[in-house]
């Protein structure tokens, strides 16, 4: 795994900018000195890694980081993840004629629909295996129905349905760190939704974009492209469904995201209170698995307001507000990202018993989510670097389960 070097040099630069030496910022930031050297040299660091030297150094985010390398990318102990059939699929050559896919037999879109939520609902259990051996095929055939139904009045049901299939594969592959091909799969959503004139289905699809963007350490990008599309979408809360308000919020979520990591505390706490205005809106949770969004209302809004103080590294804020919190109606998905949050802010406090309680919940509840997180790794690592004596029961279990 390689990190653009350019990262390094710019950390170096503007470490040198303020007379510090390697051992001086890490004693800043908080972080190991080997942190410091290993980024210098070319090696890579969490985005939280790198939002505490920016925050430390008093410069965005955006200009310390040149791009979040792919990680790993693995189903369960040992199997590796093939892209290539992901990538024939989203990606199919072309020919001259301009066609990728032939048609032999007409598909029927009522039911590519209930194929792509029977697929989405395998995610969101964390199937992984099933999502990389079916959604490509789910994808080619999206292409074929497009196609075949080409200035036809299913056109338009064609260009939807495609789009939710794409938001889907597009949340896969960010989940294990293909970016350049989820962020492929997403802009080609958001066309297909603008095609069919489908505004919400095309927010979702932004949204699934900014948070790969926020993978990528893209964060001005993620935050102008949220927040400019919240402008567009904004309804009148009086009035507006379930869905609008939904799309409105998790816009306004991702811009806060970014502007949390960019350092840009005050731009973040504003989305926050315009997010929970929507949440408000809505008073309990509303799911749709086809859409980018999946889960929005007051619970989602006041997990990621958290994520940010974790951002901010205030652990005993995190542990504080999240004390109050419980799962509900929220998604597992975001929940579990909470979970992660809160591991985190434990370990952060030296309450190593706690965080490992935390890990080891996750693991036993969702353990092929887990493998692919990389906060994960680096709190149990954090954890394991402290540790003295012989690994407990738990923590011999996590070390399997999230090792490279």
């Amino acid at each position: 795994m390689t990190q653009d070097r350019s990262t390094g040099a710019t950390l170096r630069a503007l470490r040198d900018e303020r007379g510090l030496t390697q051992e001086g910022l890490a004693e800043a930031a908080a972080l190991h000195v080997n942190t410091i050297r290993k980024i210098e040299q070319g090696g890579t660091a969490s985005m939280e890694t790198y939002h505490r030297l920016a925050r430390s150094l008093g410069v965005t985010t955006g200009r310390l980081v040149a791009g979040e390398p792919v990680g790993k990318q693995h189903h369960g102990d040992e199997n590796k993840v093939s892209l290539l059939a992901m990538r024939r699929a989203i990606a199919p050559p072309v020919g001259i004629d301009g066609r990728a896919i032939r048609i032999e037999e007409e598909p029927n879109l009522a039911d590519l629909r209930a194929a792509a939520a029977e697929f989405a609902n395998s995610y969101h259990a964390d199937k992984y295996q099933d999502m990389a051996t079916l959604v490509p095929n789910l994808v080619t055939s999206a292409h074929a129905a497009v196609a075949h139904y080409a200035h036809t009045p299913q056109q338009a049901l064609a260009h939807r349905v495609r789009s939710e299939i794409l938001q889907l594969a597009g949340r896969y592959l960010t989940q294990i760190r293909a970016y350049d091909l989820a962020q492929m799969a997403l802009t080609d959503a958001v066309r297909d939704a603008s095609a069919a004139g489908d505004r919400l289905n095309a927010s979702a699809a932004v949204i699934g974009q900014a948070w790969v963007l926020l993978r990528q350490g893209r964060m001005e990008e993620a935050e102008g492209l949220s927040t400019a599309t919240a402008d567009q979408v904004e309804p009148r809360v009086s009035k507006a469904s379930e869905e609008e308000l939904a799309a409105w919020g998790w816009l306004l979520l991702r811009a806060s995201a970014a502007s949390a990591r960019n350092n840009r505390p005050d731009e973040a706490r504003e989305a926050i209170r315009l997010a929970r205005t929507a949440g408000a809106a809505l008073g309990d949770e509303v799911t749709h698995r086809l859409r980018g969004w999946v889960s929005f209302g007051p619970i989602t809004v006041e997990l990621k307001a958290i994520e940010n103080e974790a951002i901010a590294d205030r652990p005993d804020r995190v542990l504080a507000m999240s004390e109050p919190l419980a799962q509900g109606s929220s998604t597992s998905d975001n929940w579990n990202r909470h979970m992660l949050d809160v591991a985190k802010a434990h370990s952060r406090m030296r309450q190593d018993a706690e965080a490992t309680q935390v890990l080891a919940r996750l693991a036993a509840t969702s353990p092929q989510w887990l493998s692919h997180q990389r906060m994960a790794e680096e709190t149990f690592a954090e954890i394991r670097s402290r540790r003295k004596r012989a690994l407990t029961s738990d923590q011999r279990k996590l070390a399997m389960l999230l090792a490279g």
